[in-house]
């Protein structure tokens, strides 16, 4: 199967079965998310959620958040990965969002990047969730799925699949197709025992061609 084919018949499933598909992190605002996307780091959705409401609340700003310590946001984030590092990575980010960017979230890739605790994955959420800009934020399950399906070819970094699915998505479609790699990652296409016989895409999917041999 031709590499535009399987593009196209994956994409067009998608769009007809899954017309919507956005962020299961819970917020309000761009800082919010800025704030869950970092705690979110090999770390659930769902634990997120949960601790994010009470840090909202002691944290409502990014000013109040920039003169607290990473002590103290400690005790509202340590039930996810790494609370310690993510703590300091919060307390940095905020502290530089005042001071550079006078408290606002930038939209650009690049300056998000400067802020404590961003990457290029984060920095691709925020971009593309807040601003709808055409930017793919490659995860564990956009990395996994990507390469089992036949969508990149064997690629050896989440920055070589970032740039082969930009490549060959189009632009309109790069945002949510974030979101339908993710879920189908987390839901369907699962690192373990992936539900093949249920799949919607299995007709184009190179693994299950594979598997049915």
């Amino acid at each position: 199967m031709r590499k535009e084919e399987r593009y196209n018949g994956i994409l067009q499933w998608f769009q007809e079965n899954v017309p919507v598909a956005e962020t299961e992190l819970h917020y309000k605002d761009p800082y919010q998310l800025l704030v869950a996307v970092i705690l979110s780091a090999q770390c659930t959705d769902k634990r997120v959620n949960m601790i994010t409401p009470a840090l909202f609340e002691a944290f409502p700003t990014p000013e109040v958040l920039a003169v607290s310590s990473p002590e103290v946001v400690y005790e509202y984030v340590k039930s996810v990965s790494y609370p310690n590092s993510k703590a300091k990575y919060l307390v940095g980010m905020a502290k530089v969002l005042v001071d550079k960017f006078h408290g606002v979230v930038p939209s650009d890739i690049n300056q998000l990047q400067e802020l404590p605790g961003v990457g290029r994955k984060t920095a691709n959420v925020i971009a593309s969730v807040v601003f709808d800009k055409p930017a793919m934020a490659v995860d564990t399950h956009v990395f996994r799925v990507s390469n089992r399906i036949g969508l990149t070819n064997n690629s050896k970094t989440p920055y070589e699949t970032e740039q082969t699915l930009v490549k060959n998505i189009p632009e309109n479609l790069i945002p949510i197709a974030h979101h339908w790699l993710i879920l189908h990652g987390r839901y369907v296409c699962t690192a373990r025992n992936p539900k093949c016989e249920t799949c919607g895409i299995k007709m184009w999917c190179k693994y299950f061609s594979r598997k049915k041999k």
